[in-house]
């Protein structure tokens, strides 16, 4: 039995609205360009999506860093790497790319910093930040 289902392709700005019938093969219409059919196939069939959220930083000019999956994740993993992710706190400094979580909920997928956090020092009433991780950069970064 075929199913037929309605979804928004993002694989551009135009939003096409696609009908995805699928049974034995996918059937992709609506769509005005090819990325909308290659977006239909993998949303019916292994559906991914990319997290970004935040998480503690001791002795940082700042308290939270925000951070991101290095790569799209299954969808059934999505509260899976955000719980693990939530129980993380890092210690300042911290760079791009950083890696925050390795291997995030055994998906494979690490978790990295989306931005730079330096440590906060006490010298003489000011503050001062260090710019230098001892911390393992992701390669996509």
């Amino acid at each position: 039995m075929n199913k037929h289902s309605k979804i928004i392709c993002i694989s551009c700005p135009v939003g096409c609205i696609l009908t995805v019938c699928s049974g034995g093969d996918i059937e992709v219409t609506g769509h005005q360009c090819n990325a909308g059919i290659q977006y239909a196939k993998e949303e019916i069939t292994n559906p991914t999506r990319n997290i970004a959220t935040s998480v503690r930083v001791a002795g940082g000019a700042m308290p939270m860093l925000s951070v991101k999956t290095a790569r799209p994740i299954p969808k059934g993993a999505i509260r899976a790497v955000v719980d693990a992710v939530h129980r993380v706190s890092v210690v300042a400094p911290v760079r791009i790319g950083d890696v925050v979580l390795a291997d995030a909920a055994g998906t494979g997928v690490d978790v990295v910093a989306t931005r730079e956090v330096g440590r906060v020092n006490s010298l003489e009433g000011g503050r001062t930040h260090a710019l230098h991780s001892n911390a393992q950069k992701h390669p996509c970064c």
